[in-house]
């Protein structure tokens, strides 16, 4: 029996529902289903709704529900791709990570999280050739780029880019989280690679926006006592969710990491987390999305491979529109890793040459990425 093709999706996310209580809404005010794209909602309790509403052309990505509501909807021009059994990951979401998702049960070791067991089923099979698992790390990694630009629409989004290796407890980590607090407390959603080190620290700062100022000194001195993620990142984690234990409901933040540098856990202080299998995805996708300028703290191999990802389109920039770069650290971006005078030849006559800033400590970076971007 020929099947109802789905209906063309007009591209509003007034046609996702991503949540039982989206579910329930939809129900109750429009009375179908159809054409719409329901993401990873458990309907096992919702079998009435599932035999009444109308679904065709209604896609269903992993949502369990009962064989005879699995049945009827089928039957009804509905396409359904049934939950996966036996992942550490869904890759149907409708909703980007939590902290309090990704390290749950880290009581028992961090091996325990799903974070950690998603990077080991990601291990077993990024190279054993099956194109099941390959289909499902793209179907995951597309469903997060979605739930990502349904969290930012609107949003004012600076990037913060940094080495993974900037241990807690030292200088350069409080100027980074002071340098995040400042961006946030301008209105600006900060966004970063989502890891350790600076990552981490421009996640905290923005956490720490809504508090007084004495809170960051207290999250710092908390943290200093596990400075990096290496030997334990139980120990490393755990120092983060005292830190957020005791100042709960901190202000929001994106963390965008990648399971391709799986050794690197994600950050607990980025209340948004866009966490990709595919590295490239996620490189280009967090650069794409700082509409409002990246700042550049010192690192090595990743962040230099950044400032030439980031410089690209603001060379083909044929608007005269390029977004702000600040790179911090004269020292650094000149002589230790000289990013800096390769990039001003690659910016010379073209609109970028006025976007782009150099300056020696990280305090002038909020000025300068206002600066560059007027």
């Amino acid at each position: 029996m020929p099947t109802t093709p789905a209906q063309p999706y007009d591209g509003s996310s007034d046609r996702e529902i991503e949540s039982l209580a989206e579910f329930d809404e939809v129900i109750a005010t429009a009375g179908t289903l159809a054409g719409y794209r329901v993401q990873a909602v458990d309907l096992t309790a919702r079998t009435d709704a599932l035999l009444r509403a109308d679904t065709t052309g209604a896609v269903f990505l992993g949502c369990p529900m009962t064989p005879e509501a699995d049945t009827r909807v089928r039957a009804a021009g509905a396409l359904v791709f049934p939950p996966v059994p036996g992942l550490p990951f869904d890759p149907y979401r409708g909703l980007l990570y939590t902290p309090d998702e990704l390290f749950d049960g880290l009581a028992d070791g961090y091996g325990s999280t799903p974070d950690a067991r998603t990077y080991s089923w990601f291990q077993e099979t990024k190279a054993n050739g099956d194109i099941f698992a390959s289909m499902l790390r793209s179907v995951h990694d597309d469903a997060v780029s979605d739930a990502l630009d349904e969290l930012l629409v609107g949003a004012r989004v600076v990037g913060v880019m940094g080495g993974h290796a900037m241990a807690r407890g030292t200088e350069e980590y409080a100027g980074a989280a002071r340098l995040g607090r400042s961006l946030a407390r301008a209105g600006l959603t900060v966004a970063t690679g989502g890891g350790p080190g600076a990552m981490e620290a421009a996640n905290l700062g923005a956490y720490a926006a809504p508090f007084e100022d004495g809170m960051l000194e207290e999250a710092l001195r908390l943290l200093a006592k596990a400075p990096l993620f290496t030997p334990s990142v139980t120990e490393w984690a755990a120092a983060a969710f005292e830190v957020r234990s005791r100042f709960p409901d901190g202000g929001p933040s994106v963390g965008i990491p990648t399971w391709f540098y799986g050794h690197e856990p994600p950050n607990a202080f980025a209340a948004h987390t866009a966490k990709y299998f595919s590295n490239a995805t996620r490189e280009d996708g967090l650069l794409a999305r700082c509409t409002a300028g990246v700042v550049f703290l010192p690192g090595a191999a990743g962040t230099v491979q950044e400032i030439f990802d980031n410089s690209t389109p603001n060379y083909y920039e044929s608007r005269g529109e390029p977004r702000p770069m600040v790179l911090v650290d004269e020292g650094h971006w000149t002589r230790r890793l000289p990013a800096w005078p390769l990039l001003t030849a690659l910016a010379e006559g073209r609109a970028m040459a006025s976007r782009i800033v150099l300056v020696d400590r990280i305090e002038q970076a909020p000025e300068a990425l206002k600066r560059a971007g007027n």
